[in-house]
């Protein structure tokens, strides 16, 4: 399992907020029939799900913004696809939180 962070926006918008596309993302996200698991955060998307599921997600994420009627967008992705043990969004913060409170690194 990979997670991917994603931040989406459309330029030349006239307007600094991004919250219409990022509204109307989650509800693709909720829609799909893809097994992604995802998780808003206050600058950006977090998924989880398998390789090819995430790439398929992405390309439609990409297609929000103009289906919006915006003419430009950038997208910054990035991917974790560790292979040498099972991973999750869930088990990478509860590995960080454990050693906050033992006091260990």
């Amino acid at each position: 399992m990979a997670i991917a962070d994603v931040t989406i926006m459309p330029l030349g918008a006239g307007t600094t907020s991004v919250s219409d596309v990022v509204a109307e993302v989650h509800r693709l996200l909720k829609s799909s029939k893809l097994t992604i698991n995802y998780q808003l955060t206050p600058m950006s998307t977090i998924l989880e799900g398998e390789v090819d599921d995430l790439y398929e997600i992405l390309k439609q994420i990409q297609e929000v913004p103009f289906n919006l009627g915006h003419k430009r967008v950038a997208m910054n992705i990035r991917i974790d696809d560790r292979r040498d043990k099972v991973s999750s969004m869930k088990s990478k913060v509860a590995v960080v939180n454990k050693k906050l409170i033992d006091g260990t690194d």
